[in-house]
């Protein structure tokens, strides 16, 4: 059951038309929104395209400056990417998989808690999500849960910045989670973005080039382009918090058809502690026009 609702529903009714983050509820989550700009939409409720995909807990769309859509879902070369998400391929228990996160199979989330609050002019969405999958006590238990905190800042200059905090709860002995069994470990933390066909990527250092595998630019990853609409530059920088675990400067990029990922922990599982939470946070700014690092680092502050 989603709890606050009612309150949460009169909150946004008081802020809507002044410039102040606001949630309006919607059938299948809740967009967000300062003044008359759209932020981003949380998807609550779960998602399929005929029949299949079927996925909830994530950002899209993403909204830039003059409220052009930066995401994509559904996107015909990968089903299962999604606007913003977070997700694992490989989920054991035991050292047996029990569900694969990334491309939706045997994976279920159910979002059984939402609270929005404001303070200073800071939005605070909170979630709570169960993670099932039918080969783990047949579905009848979850086996992880996942507590998820975005902070919204209002729009300040030519950006916006948004603060993700994800911390996996484990509920049963003996679980791990990793990217995709392969060279290049897919997993963690991701944006899926319509690319620009003059899209950059910039680490700490400079200019940064994809390659097959990830590439270690450090703790930031700016992503530059003809993004906005008619053709106008933006874009978005991706932050992985320097206190998250190692790796946590490993960027996969692609500059066509395919999503951005802060990858951690790559092709080797992790476990995580029956009494100890995972605990990863990530940033983004989303931006018109340009952003330097000077700028960057003084958004980050």
């Amino acid at each position: 059951m989603l709890k606050l609702l009612p309150f949460l529903f009169l909150t946004c009714l008081s802020f809507v038309g002044k410039s102040q983050i606001n949630m309006v509820v919607k059938e299948d989550g809740f967009l967000f929104m300062e003044g008359k700009d759209s932020l981003f939409f949380y998807q609550k409720s779960p998602k399929d395209k005929d029949g299949e995909y079927s996925r909830c807990n994530y950002i899209h769309p993403l909204y830039g400056a003059d409220n052009s859509r930066l995401t994509e879902d559904f996107p015909a070369d990968h089903l299962h990417h999604r606007g913003i998400f977070w997700a694992w391929h490989q989920i054991l228990i035991d050292n047996n998989s029990v569900a694969d996160g990334w491309e939706l199979k045997n994976f279920q989330q159910k979002v059984t808690d939402i609270e929005f609050r404001l303070q200073k002019g800071i939005g605070y969405l909170n979630t709570t999500v169960d993670w099932i999958s039918p080969l783990w006590k047949d579905g009848s238990e979850p086996y992880l849960q996942e507590k998820t905190n975005i902070t919204i800042y209002p729009k300040a200059g030519n950006y916006r910045r948004l603060d993700f905090e994800i911390r996996l709860n484990s509920l049963t002995d003996d679980l791990s989670i990793g990217g995709s069994d392969d060279e290049k470990g897919y997993s963690g933390f991701s944006i899926r973005l319509k690319l620009p066909e003059d899209v950059s990527f910039s680490g700490e250092n400079g200019l940064v080039e994809p390659t097959n595998a990830a590439v270690v630019a450090g703790n930031s990853m700016k992503i530059d382009g003809s993004f906005l609409n008619d053709g106008k530059k933006g874009g978005v920088v991706m932050l992985s918090n320097p206190q998250n675990p190692e790796p946590s400067g490993s960027w996969i990029i692609r500059k066509k058809a395919s999503m951005q990922n802060a990858a951690y922990p790559g092709r080797q599982p992790v476990a995580i502690a029956f009494d100890e939470p995972l605990v990863l946070k990530y940033s983004l700014l989303v931006y018109h026009g340009d952003m330097s690092e000077k700028q960057i680092k003084k958004a980050m502050k």
